[in-house]
């Protein structure tokens, strides 16, 4: 830049071109284009470069490269492949340099350029993302929805064990209650979820459950060409910021219930910031989105796959490959299933028959080993081979209670502790132990003693045999005595010809005195001869057992 100054400045002050260029010794063409150009124009390539030796495979190589775009990304060529297979194929005798170049030059000039957009309120996208999560001590992939309003940049965030049908329908549901609001519309992709074939003049066949949730909150579904993701650009790049911002570290949570209530907060969090080139937060934008959404319905959409199946002779039903059981009252006959994204309920006609958590496994088998217990109690002997039961973690004295029965009662004990376990179709875990507990301690080893506990507990009233809460009853204190006096108090009774209204005559001793006899008169001085054995504490009539006599 200074030595234009100083030539364009010497020619100014008269100068000619020739002394100025043998002054600065430069050339003269040199000298004319500083006086053409204030600054240094640069290159300028005025004609394309000529490749003599490549021209003649171009059109080899597009097709080549054309074809990649049909295989996977990782499988495609590269320009040390395409100049390999050249020279091997077909006798090219030219550089690397100049495949590579070009190569390169026809990827530039394949990038798509876009156009900016601008998003009205009350509208929004939808998709899903994936990342590596720690649940329960578990390393597995989570599938989490995102829900964005690009309009005010709001998001909601929920994972899933899986993308499934019911993940989509339910992360939905718990977007529209944590915004309050249903969209007037939502972009989607071509998920097979949500749509199950693409008709030849471009419109959707949507799948039922879609179809029945869209018709429920009354939303109007537009879908980006396939392949195509910036057709919902803004929902895509919210996908990465959730998994960079939201995913690092690795999250590690108890339950999914957790680790979601731990994404909505950050949700919320979220919406205190202001992106660049916004005047406003993201809850202050969020506004505008809500005043033009729609209100909620009276109630949400129920979220879950409907499927029907039939009972095996093992009280069996398949679901998404994998076994839940049932009451083994219900084997052979039909039911209906509903998969929950956390839950699979089975049905026979109106009446709710198993639920079970649901199992992300392939060709896993799920047991209650309650729907079991009436089976395994007619058939005694499969007690300890029986599937259902291994791995049920009971606590300790249910293992003492049935190693008591069986020796007192060898197989038909067996028979009682199956029927002690199946009081737990009707009462709490907790509550059983508890009677377990309480019979072990009094030495009330049976069916009927556990269940007698388990009901007095339940009812919050005593068992029979404790009467220590009741004070208002009777009570008679018994003491001891000596066997002269029981022995002389029996033979003056048996010498009485006539029966005193105060004591009860025994069908079995006829001798006692009546109450015409003269010598009943002074029957309560005789009583109290007798020693303090029959002595009256309490209220009501005092009966004197006639085994005494």
């Amino acid at each position: 830049m200074d030595l234009y100054l100083k030539v364009r400045l010497a020619v100014s002050e008269g100068m000619s071109r020739r002394q100025a260029a043998k002054h600065f010794n430069i050339s003269r063409d040199s000298v004319s284009k500083m006086l053409s150009y204030s600054t240094p124009p640069g290159y300028r390539r005025q004609a394309p470069v000529r490749r003599p030796k490549l021209d003649a495979f171009v059109s080899t190589i597009d097709h080549w490269l054309d074809e990649d775009l049909k295989v996977p990304r990782k499988q495609r060529h590269t320009a040390k492949r395409v100049f390999d297979r050249l020279r091997a194929e077909c006798g090219f005798t030219g550089g690397y340099t100049i495949i590579k170049d070009y190569m390169r030059e026809r990827e530039q000039r394949r990038q798509e350029v876009f156009v900016p957009l601008s998003h009205p309120p009350g509208h929004a996208q939808a998709d899903f993302g994936e990342a590596v999560v720690v649940i329960g001590g578990v390393e597995q992939k989570a599938h989490f929805f995102v829900l964005d309003l690009p309009h005010s940049d709001a998001c909601y965030v929920r994972a899933y064990p899986a993308a499934v049908s019911e993940a989509w329908i339910d992360g939905h549901v718990h977007a529209f209650a944590f915004f309050g609001a249903v969209p007037q519309s939502i972009v989607y992709d071509n998920d097979r979820c949500l749509v199950s074939k693409i008709l030849a003049d471009g419109t959707r066949k949507r799948t039922v459950l879609f179809s029945g949730f869209l018709s429920h909150y009354l939303i109007r579904d537009r879908y980006g060409r396939p392949g195509k993701g910036n057709d919902k650009g803004s929902v895509e790049g919210l996908v990465g910021y959730a998994r960079r911002n939201f995913m690092v570290p690795i999250p590690r949570f108890a339950t999914w219930d957790e680790f979601n209530a731990w994404l909505e907060e950050q949700c919320r969090k979220r919406q205190r910031d202001r992106l660049r080139g916004e005047s406003e937060t993201i809850a202050e934008r969020l506004q505008r989105d809500l005043a033009a959404m729609r209100p909620l319905p009276a109630s949400p959409f129920e979220a879950c796959d409907q499927a029907s199946g039939r009972v095996s002779s093992q009280a069996l039903v398949r679901y998404r490959t994998n076994d839940y059981s049932v009451p083994v009252a219900f084997g052979h006959q039909d039911v209906w299933i509903r998969g929950y994204v956390d839950e699979v309920v089975i049905g026979c006609r109106g009446e709710i028959i198993a639920r079970h958590p649901r199992s992300w496994e392939r060709e896993d088998v799920v047991f209650d080993p309650l729907h079991y217990l009436p089976l395994i109690e007619q058939k005694i002997n499969a007690l300890d081979q029986a599937a259902p039961l291994q791995g049920w973690d009971l606590p300790e004295a249910f293992a003492t209670l049935r190693r008591l029965m069986e020796a007192r009662m060898a197989k038909h004990g067996r028979r009682e502790y199956v029927q002690v376990l199946r009081l737990l179709e009707s009462f709490e875990l907790a509550d059983l132990h508890v009677a377990v507990k309480q019979a072990l301690q009094i030495g009330a080893i049976g069916f009927d003693a556990v269940k007698h506990l388990l009901l007095c507990q339940v009812e919050r009233r005593p068992p029979r045999l404790d009467l220590s809460i009741y004070p208002y009853l009777p009570r008679a204190t018994v003491e001891k005595t000596s066997a002269k006096a029981i022995c002389g108090f029996c033979r003056r009774m048996r010498e009485m010809p006539h029966e005193h209204p105060s004591v009860r005559q025994s069908p079995c001793d006829p001798a006692l005195p009546h109450a015409q006899d003269p010598q009943a008169a002074d029957l309560p001085a005789r009583v109290s001869e007798a020693g303090p054995a029959l002595r009256h504490t309490g209220r009501g009539p005092c009966r004197i057992p006639h085994s005494a006599c």
